[in-house]
């Protein structure tokens, strides 16, 4: 008997035709990228990670040769098990994930497959265009995913989906052949680099031309949003051989070539809504209203049944249209009107408000164009993921499935849908989506290593089969077909089209290496096989639902770990233990200490994109904590007393180090290190600036605030010839006329971030209960508010401050945190002189003020210096976190590439800018050092602007 092939012995395969640097074995990497949102795992023998489309193409061409099979991954947001493989992975999104090229205006825009939705729409922005597809991913899934999904969304239906909007693709074939659709003479040339493949394609759409029942068949299914299968649509729709390739690849999930790059035509943004919740008494009543409502003009029209109404209620910050409501069988549907101008959205309003108001409504109508409002109703919709996902009992794996019927049918398909689920046994099932398309999701919640759960997942999934292909419907509509629907594809389709899948499948991978088991699959339980598990690790990530929805934040996401892999390694760690599995456990552990712990920033970005409110940071803190040495704990503990000694030291180590040469400044680092704290002064980075000034000591008989100021000013210091934040807001108040005082002992008090972020609770505890006690007595019991000058540090503070009664002063919880940005926005500018003004500013946020809701605000201030603010599409945290950017800097080289490259190739193309702002200190060190250009405090800039 022939031996497969083991996982060395396929690398081997691979040695000297792909380079060493693509690919990788080690058990971290492999079981990282085994996990996405699907409820299914295989644990892959190698990853690849391509860095360019001529190395994808020799990739493809050597595993063909070699039969390896092999399934491409770009953001991992898939819901049916299309982006997991047990061979090769092949991980196209660390180097997809920045060309985005705006064409014709704004017209059509051109991206590489690994980047974003979101980011595509952004630098569309300035141009009023965005893509047509907008899935509810849209922060995390990428184009690539988009167009191998043939995804669309809450708003496009089948109009303006991927399929309906796309102009070209770069596409590679299984063998390496790459095809440019968008070329004048693409058809040409694949009929000269490919003549097998050109005649099928012509053979295969008479084929399904010359038969009635297949065109019937597929002109009824597409006319709902389906993806189920392939889009043998395009075998009606187009007529040369290379646009029914470009199409066929639309929905085809991996297994017939890889999307290099897509090219879409635009569609515009209106920004002119009005929103309303339309509450019925029964979902029929509701999904019986829609055909009127999409008459009215309505563009949105989303589905929420009683279960969903319940689970809303409960939401914080739902309005009163949800909490108000005693809710029984009760439905309700989201409905909003989209016009390019207030007047034309008004005569659209005036259109649909006697439409609305004909209706069997449990109250009247009411659409809403405030943008407050707006957003309490969205958030109705968004929070159903999150409040049945997170609130999943222990052990079980979330699964939101898809499925679209006629739209008449949908009532009923919705009443019968309810009743199985609840015969089946499952509980607190919420039943929402796209009515207008008759396209609705629905959740369940499952425990796959219990036989008899699956048994009754099995069950429950045949009676699905049977209530929706009886109804005419498609059992995918926007989730793709993967392995949880693959064995039921030829009863959707039936054995003729079905033999046409299978032979288009044979034409373009005759080996059968991309994707193996998605779409097509022999086995008719292959939906139940391969399922997750969900074992019980730690309270900090155990309801994460491995969405993905945190990656495209993480500052570590190209160096090492995603907070997603960082949960999934814990994970596997954990099952390898309990297994028996010694020598993989001792791996991972061993691995994760750089990659999981060492590299994460803990800066709580992953915190403000999870649907399910996790940061991932409390694990690295209790990681750190538990792995710390006692010289460590003692060191931080000494630190806590003795702060403005440690922290003096440090800034004057780090002053004197650059002073002096080579040997002797490395020397004095060395001291440093054994006056502050162990590891606060790792090492001395040549860029940084030295120590800074003094910090203020005020008084005031009438004071306005009370000033903190940060320590990090101290440490390291303003740009050269600059006082730095701590000296511009002195000036700016008392420009304004507003006295400022500082608490007692400011020198040695600091927010505890330091602390908290190695997870040393004693130490922050004693910094707490200097820090509490002192903000008291300045702020008289809580009268003033308290100003500091670091963001980060304002949000080290609010945190304290929440764990006031945790931390025994439970009267310091009234205490009142504003971030020097807010309050020279609020306070100070109305009393400043005029500024005089800058032409172009570049800004950079940060993870504080995304974690304190300043964003907005710090561009605003921005804008009272420059008459045109920008911020780059591709800003992120910078990863410099404290002493993370001194440790390890190649942490805040990954984090701060993809911002540096757009800042210059904006100065490039449109202009070097005038300033570069942001407001943290190391923040702005961080930025310095990545782009050339000096970042500075915007209070440093606004000081100067109205002296």
């Amino acid at each position: 008997m022939t031996m497969a092939p083991s996982a060395s012995d396929r690398r081997d395969l691979l040695a000297g035709r792909v380079p060493d640097e693509v690919l990788s074995s080690r058990a971290l990497d492999r079981h990282a990228l085994a996990h996405d949102a699907s409820h299914y795992l295989l644990v892959p023998e190698l990853v690849a990670r391509p860095r360019s489309t001529e190395e994808v193409a020799g990739l493809l061409r050597t595993c063909d040769e070699v039969g390896l099979p092999l399934t491409f991954r770009a953001g991992g947001t898939s819901l049916s098990g299309q982006a997991v493989g047990e061979h090769l992975l092949v991980d196209v999104r660390r180097h997809f994930s920045r060309d985005v090229e705006v064409l014709d205006g704004g017209g059509r825009v051109r991206v590489a497959p690994g980047v974003t939705v979101r980011m595509v729409n952004a630098r569309l922005a300035r141009h009023r265009r965005k893509l047509g597809p907008d899935p509810a991913s849209e922060n995390a899934c990428t184009v690539g995913g988009v167009v191998a999904n043939n995804s669309s969304g809450m708003h496009c239906g089948t109009e303006l989906n991927t399929y309906s909007t796309l102009d070209s693709l770069v596409v590679v074939l299984a063998d390496g052949t790459v095809v440019d659709t968008g070329a004048p003479d693409a058809d040409e040339r694949l009929r000269a680099q490919r003549p097998d493949l050109h005649e099928g394609l012509l053979r295969l759409r008479d084929r399904v031309r010359g038969d009635a029942g297949s065109v019937a068949t597929l002109r009824r299914l597409f006319a709902l949003k389906n993806t189920m299968g392939y889009g043998l649509n395009s075998f009606l729709d187009h007529d040369d051989p290379v646009a029914i390739l470009e199409h066929l690849m639309v929905g085809s999930e991996g297994t017939l070539g890889f999307i290099a790059s897509a090219t879409f035509r635009t569609v515009p943004v209106r920004p002119h809504v009005a929103t309303g919740l339309l509450v019925f008494d029964t979902v029929g009543a509701a999904t019986g209203s829609v055909p009127r409502i999409v008459e009215a003009g309505a563009v949105t029209a989303e589905l929420l049944d009683a279960a969903s109404l319940r689970v809303s209620a409960r939401a914080p910050g739902a309005p009163g249209e949800i909490t108000g409501l005693r809710v029984e069988d009760h439905a309700a549907l989201l409905v909003e009107w989209h016009a390019d101008t207030a007047e034309e959205l008004a005569a659209s309003v005036g259109v649909a408000q006697p439409v609305l108001d004909g209706m069997p409504l449990t109250s009247p109508a009411a659409l809403t164009q405030d943008p407050t409002g707006r957003a309490a109703l969205w958030k109705v919709r968004k929070a159903l993921y999150s409040a049945v996902a997170g609130a999943r009992p222990q052990g079980t794996n979330a699964l939101l499935e898809d499925v679209a019927v006629p739209v008449d049918d949908l009532g009923r398909t919705c009443v019968d849908l309810q009743s199985l689920v609840g015969r089946h046994g499952y509980e607190e099932t919420v039943i929402f989506g796209h009515a207008k398309d008759g396209n609705v999701h629905f959740m369940l919640n499952e425990q796959f290593d219990d036989p008899v759960a699956l048994r009754r997942y099995a069950d429950f999934t045949e009676d699905l089969v049977e209530l929706i292909l009886g109804r005419g419907g498609t059992l995918k509509a926007e989730h793709g077909t993967g392995r949880i629907m693959a064995p039921f594809v030829e009863r959707q389709y039936g054995p003729e089209l079905y033999a046409v899948m299978r032979e288009l499948k044979s034409l373009l991978d005759p080996a059968g290496i991309l994707g193996p088991g998605s779409i097509l699959n022999d086995d008719p339980q292959a939906h139940l096989t391969h399922l997750k598990t969900a074992p019980q690790v730690e309270q900090e990530v155990d309801r994460c639902v491995e969405c993905g929805f945190c990656e495209p934040v993480c500052p570590s996401r190209d160096l090492t770990l995603t907070p997603r892999q960082r949960i999934v390694v814990r994970r596997e760690l954990t099952a390898a233990a309990a297994r028996g599995d010694v020598a993989l456990a001792a791996e991972l552990d061993e691995d994760y200490e750089y990659s999981g712990v060492d590299t994460c920033a803990v800066d709580g970005m992953c915190l403000t994109a999870c649907p399910v409110q996790i940061d991932t940071g409390d694990l690295t803190r209790r990681l750190r904590r538990e792995s710390a040495d006692p010289v460590s704990r003692a060191g931080w503990g000494a630190a806590a007393r003795v702060w403005q000694v440690a922290s003096r030291a440090g800034g004057l180590g780090l002053t004197l180090a650059d002073r002096l040469p080579g040997g002797l400044g490395e020397t004095l680092t060395d001291a440093v290190r054994a006056v502050a704290p162990h590891d606060l002064v790792p090492r001395y980075d040549r860029r940084l600036p030295g120590g800074g000034p003094a910090r203020p000591r005020l008084t005031a008989q009438e004071p306005g605030a009370v000033f903190f100021a940060a320590c990090v000013g101290s440490m390291f210091g303003p740009e050269e010839g600059s006082g730095g934040a701590t000296a511009a807001l002195l000036a700016l108040a008392e420009r304004a006329g507003v006295p400022l005082r500082t608490p007692e002992g400011l020198g040695g008090l600091c927010c505890g971030t330091p602390w908290k972020s190695k997870g040393m609770e004693d130490g922050y505890a004693a910094m707490a209960h200097r820090v509490l006690p002192a903000l008291w007595a300045a702020t008289d019991q809580g009268m003033l508010p308290v100003v500091c000058d670091a963001v980060s540090c304002s949000e080290g503070l609010a945190v304290m401050v929440r764990r006031a009664a945790e931390l025994g002063h439970p009267e310091c919880a009234a205490l009142r945190l504003v971030d020097s940005v807010a309050w020279a926005q609020e306070v100070l500018v109305p009393r400043l002189p005029a500024p005089a003004r800058l032409g172009r500013v570049a800004v950079h946020p940060t993870c504080g003020t995304e974690a304190l809701g300043l964003t907005a605000t710090l561009v605003a201030l921005a804008g009272e210096i420059a008459d045109d603010v920008v911020v780059p599409t591709d800003w992120g945290c910078c990863g410099f976190a404290g002493d993370r950017g001194l440790l390890h800097p190649e942490l805040t080289a990954a984090a701060t590439a993809p911002e540096s490259a757009e800042v210059e190739r904006l100065a490039r193309e449109e202009g070097e800018f005038d300033a570069h702002v942001s407001a943290n200190r190391t923040c702005e060190l961080g930025m310095t050092r990545a782009t050339g250009r000096a970042y500075r405090h915007v209070l440093e800039l606004l000081e100067e602007a109205t002296r």
